[in-house]
């Protein structure tokens, strides 16, 4: 559905500062406001009141607001996308997502991934799992449709490692506990006091000043004090460096995960999941004990389509069972069923003429066609039937059956058409779930509708025969 507005999910590399990341973002802001189309920028970094939605410092979410279509120097959207894609690679290091904000949500409600398609990757070894995504990352961008594809980067963070020298400790007498304390006081602060104000309590915190926490040859020259009076430098009973960890340790039900992630453009999301499963399963082969689950939108229509091959068979039976008691006849009960297969025709005809996919709301569309299609068979073959019963003979009453239910099969099918017609023309905001349905409803009323008139009557005989 066209929302009228984009959100850029930005992601920059993990372990970077608040400052520099809400930096990048301003500047983000300002190349995304030279774009003529672009009516204003609102950017949202990091995590928010609520943890249900918890987000990094190296993740933002920028909601681009739109002006009118009339005020774009591009046709489409999909083309604006590429656009801003363009205009947003000047600022390096950093991986985006296009999406909208309602869709955004939808997705994360679905499979907790704010993408139309994702691979969720569970497993023990966080390098066995890097190596997977890696080759499902490769592996999907290849699939014909896939945009913003990314893979999730959690380590590369930076981090202070104190590993004590437990010989040393002993010959100075110290413990374990020491370096604790000492590495506590310098890097994340010790509180020693409070200050009392009222009914509200501040804690007194000492902390080393920043250079002591950002190198670590300052780190290693910060002194103990050893039972026996002696000043021990740091380095001297412990190993202190910086090696990259990791920024966020992703779970799900309990088991590590890593995440492969997607847009889809320019074809069908049922058609684009169908085959990118495909190719995993054929080409990545996992270890034991790792294993692969698929999520996004696709699920939603997976769901949606499966109630859908339930009932659509119920509606055909119910309206086959409704025109036997009608007509007491199995053969014109199949006669008047025959206007699905008529309304069949028209409605995918309209589908690929105007290069639409056959989804969720074209397939309820189907279902109203039916009913329309139905009406109209029902109206033909009870005239002729009231005719023979007056004593015409069959040709005869074949004849003038159809030409007197010429007006009123045209009428049923020209308000229908007709008040679908807006629907089919619309070019407002959320106007793609409309355009499917009342194109299948209006395609398929004109095909059905000539074959009503013209090849029911020309069946009548044949069928009343069998």
């Amino acid at each position: 559905m066209e929302e009228g507005s984009i959100l850029v999910q930005s992601k920059k590399l993990p372990g970077i500062s608040l400052t520099d990341s809400a930096s990048l973002s301003r500047e983000l802001e300002k190349l995304l406001l030279t774009m003529p189309e672009v009516s204003g920028v609102v950017s949202k970094l990091g995590r928010p009141d609520l943890a249900t939605d918890q987000m990094g410092i190296f993740e933002a979410d920028v909601y681009v607001l739109l002006k009118p279509e009339s005020q774009w120097r591009v046709r489409t959207k999909e083309e604006l996308i590429d656009k801003m894609r363009g205009v947003l690679e000047k600022v390096p290091g950093t991986a985006y997502n296009f999406t909208q904000p309602m869709a955004m949500r939808l997705d994360e409600t679905i499979s907790g991934i704010k993408a139309d398609v994702a691979v969720k990757i569970f497993g023990d070894n966080p390098r066995v799992l890097d190596d997977i995504a890696l080759r499902v990352f490769r592996l999907l961008e290849r699939v014909p449709g896939a945009a913003d594809a990314q893979m999730e980067i959690a380590n590369g963070v930076a981090e202070i490692h104190v590993e004590p020298d437990r010989e040393a400790l002993a010959q100075y007498g110290l413990h374990v506990e020491d370096i604790r304390q000492l590495v506590e006081a310098a890097v994340g602060g010790r509180t020693v006091s409070e200050w009392i104000d009222g009914q509200r309590r501040f804690g007194i915190v000492v902390r080393f000043p920043e250079s002591y926490r950002t190198r670590p040859e300052s780190l290693e020259g910060v002194r103990l004090t050893a039972p026996g009076g002696e000043r021990v430098l740091l380095g001297q009973v412990a190993r202190v460096t910086t090696p990259r960890g990791p920024e966020v340790v992703s779970r799900e039900n309990g088991l590590r995960r890593v995440v492969v992630q997607c847009n889809v453009r320019g074809r069908d999301l049922g058609g684009f999941a169908s085959d990118a499963r495909e190719r995993v399963a054929k080409e990545i082969s996992l270890p034991a004990g790792y294993f692969i689950d698929w999520g996004g939108q696709f699920e939603n229509q997976e769901r949606a389509m499966g109630r859908l091959t339930l009932v659509l068979p119920v509606s055909v039976t119910a309206i086959l069972i409704l025109l036997y008691f009608t007509f007491h006849s199995v053969p014109q009960t199949l006669l008047i069923l025959c206007n699905v297969p008529f309304a069949l025709v028209g409605g995918v005809g309209a589908l690929w003429l105007r290069g639409m996919n056959l989804n969720l709301s074209a397939s309820i569309g189907f279902i109203a066609l039916f009913g329309v299609a139905v009406l109209n068979g029902i109206v033909m073959v009870s005239q002729i039937n009231r005719l023979r019963d007056d004593g015409m003979d069959e040709d005869t009453a074949v004849r003038e059956g159809a030409s007197m239910r010429l007006r009123p099969v045209l009428m049923t099918a020209l308000v229908a058409s007709l008040g679908f017609l807006p629907m089919a023309l619309s070019t407002s905001a959320g106007s793609e779930v409309q355009r499917p349905l009342a194109s299948v409803v209006i395609g398929g009323l004109m095909s059905s509708t000539m074959l009503t008139l013209f090849l029911l009557p020309a069946m009548y005989r044949w069928f009343r025969r069998r």
